[in-house]
């Protein structure tokens, strides 16, 4: 079992400084990247508005190239305080996956990748769909509440409960977006 950090799973209500830290979070970033840091996007639940979430700022950052981003970017992000998570390249391929804070738990999470990456999309496009669609945000919200009293400390768990609802809603969303364009076309 896969434990989460020194604490049991919570899901607290929103923070409306959630979207600040992100700014200033991916100002370090940015400085320590320089022009390599393509883009930097904030995703999961602290990105949506009013959506409640473990409290971990989660950044998505674009790199030209993932080979090169190994050999560039291990190092500035581990001044900057970050554990580099070499053995998730196997759960998240195409991927290199960095956590800051304590020991558990956690504050940030920094997911980089190519931006051709399928992911990259999925991300984003869950991100806004859970923004315009506050009730699937409320639903999403208690399924991550189930499974956080369900889960205790174990992360695997969690995530693993969340997917089939992150599957759904993402082919909702892509379906939502498809039709949006549509529209402003």
């Amino acid at each position: 079992m896969e434990k989460y950090g020194a604490a049991s799973i919570v899901v607290f209500d929103y923070d409306p400084n959630w979207p600040a830290m992100f700014e200033q979070e991916s100002r370090r970033i940015k400085d320590a990247l320089g022009s390599f840091a393509l883009m930097i996007e904030h995703m999961g639940s602290t990105a949506v508005p009013g959506l409640p979430s473990k409290p971990i700022i989660d950044l998505l950052v674009g790199v030209p190239s993932l080979e090169e981003a190994t050999r560039r970017c291990i190092e500035p992000m581990k001044a900057l305080g970050y554990v580099y998570i070499p053995d998730y390249v196997a759960w998240l391929p195409g991927e290199l996956f960095f956590r800051r804070g304590p020991p558990g738990p956690w504050t940030h999470h920094v997911h980089l990748m190519e931006p051709s990456n399928p992911r990259w999309e999925a991300h984003l496009v869950f991100r806004d769909y859970l923004r315009a669609h506050p009730e699937v945000a409320r639903a999403y919200a208690n399924v991550k509440r189930g499974l956080a009293n369900a889960s205790k400390d174990d992360i695997e768990a969690y995530r693993t409960g969340k997917h089939t609802f992150v599957e759904e809603t993402t082919a909702r969303a892509r379906a939502w977006k498809a039709r949006m364009q549509q529209v402003g076309t």
